[in-house]
This record gives C-alpha cells, structure tokens and sequence, in this order.
C-alpha cells in the first residue's frame, strides 16, 4: 500500500473507533447514571479522552491522527499535503465517523439509522464551540512545535477539559458533528443545529491557524 493510501486508511481506522467511542460512551455512561448528567458526561469524558491519546500515539506516525476536517484543513494551510489530498482525507474521516456511530448503535442493540432530537444551539454554545476548536488546534500546533512528543497526551488532555469549560461540551470536530446528528442518544445534536456549530468550529480553527503564526514564528 502507498503511504497515501496507508494515511487514508489510518484516518479511516482512527475515525471509526474516535467516533464509536463518542457515541458508545455517552450511550453506556447514560444508562448507568440513574438519570445523574454530570456523571454520565463524566464517563463519556474519560472515555472520550482515553481513547485520543490511544489512537493519537498509535496512528499519529501513520496518518497524522487528524480525525477531524478542522485540523485537516489548518494543517493544509499549514503546508501539509494537497488540497485534493485533503479533501479525500476528509471524506474518510466523515465515512467512517458515520460508521463507527452505527457501530456504537449495533453494539448496544439499538437502531441503527436514527436522527438526534437533541438541541444544542445559540451564541453560547456557539462561542463554546468556537474557543474548543480554537484551543484544540493551538494546542496541536504548539506542542507539534516545541513538544511533538506528547502531543497525544496534550490533545487528549484538552478534550478532556473543553467537555467541562466549554458550554458545547466541545464537539471541536466538523465530522464529528455531522455524525452525531445521526445518533439520538447522549451525545447527538439536531440537524438543524449542525451548520452553526461547524460555521463557529471553521472559524476558530482559521483564528487559531492566523494566531499560531504570530505566537510559534517559523525558525529562520
């Protein structure tokens, strides 16, 4: 297999299992929470970022660990790759994501096809969403710069807190929430609010895109 090839089935493998975790965690955290929300936000939040620093520190040397259409498109601007390579990196993280949802459906026995009732929307939620996508891809780029080592951990670590600091619960992740409006359980959203939390999440990955390049200069 191509490196491309092996970069597009990373992201593929990666999405899928992220994605799964998203949904699976919220469905299994909510039925054991007696009807308690912040401990069963609580579960999918260690779950949610357990599962980045398994998959960031394992595919990070094959595909880059993207997994989201935000950090794909900065690393672009960045320099990275082609912009039809990045969009065929995006159409596999939006695939698969949606597949690893169905999956978590399957593995609990629900339906498989299904529409999220749950509403989340507003300019709360929508700066939320703005300051987690903004904070997710400085903390990329940063740490990419100074500290590539534990970049895995800081991602990981970041998610882990936006789920409890941002009024969103930090989705921070086009295709994620795209594929979560697919799910109505813990952690879908409606539809209807998806293009609002994705116009906010592309602009705070475009602010930190333009901020990263005042705060980490490029060595001369």
């Amino acid at each position: 297999m191509s490196p491309f090839g092996r970069k597009l089935l990373g992201e593929g493998v990666g999405s899928l299992l992220l994605f799964a975790t998203v949904v699976g965690s919220g469905i299994m955290a909510e039925s054991l929470s007696s009807g308690n929300v912040a401990l069963a936000l609580l579960g999918n939040t260690l779950a949610t970022g357990a599962i980045l620093y398994v998959l960031i520190t394992m595919l990070g040397p094959v595909s880059g660990a993207q997994f989201n259409p935000a950090v794909t498109l900065v690393m672009r601007l960045r320099g990275d790759c082609c912009w039809k390579g990045a969009a065929a990196v995006i159409a596999v993280q939006i695939g698969a994501g949606i597949v690893g949802v169905w999956l978590a459906h399957a593995m609990f026995d629900l339906p498989i096809l299904q529409l999220s009732a749950k509403h989340r929307t507003g300019m709360g939620q929508w700066l939320g969403e703005f300051v987690a996508t903004f904070g997710l891809l400085l903390t990329i780029i940063g740490t990419s710069r100074y500290k590539p080592e534990a970049v895995p951990t800081a991602v990981a670590l970041f998610i882990t807190a936006g789920y409890w600091f941002t009024s969103s619960t930090s989705f921070a992740n086009p295709a994620i929430t795209l594929a979560r409006s697919l799910s109505d359980t813990f952690a879908g959203i409606s539809l209807a609010d998806v293009p609002g939390f994705i116009a906010a999440q592309l602009a705070g990955a475009l602010t930190a895109h333009w901020t990263a390049r005042a705060l980490f200069p490029d060595r001369g």
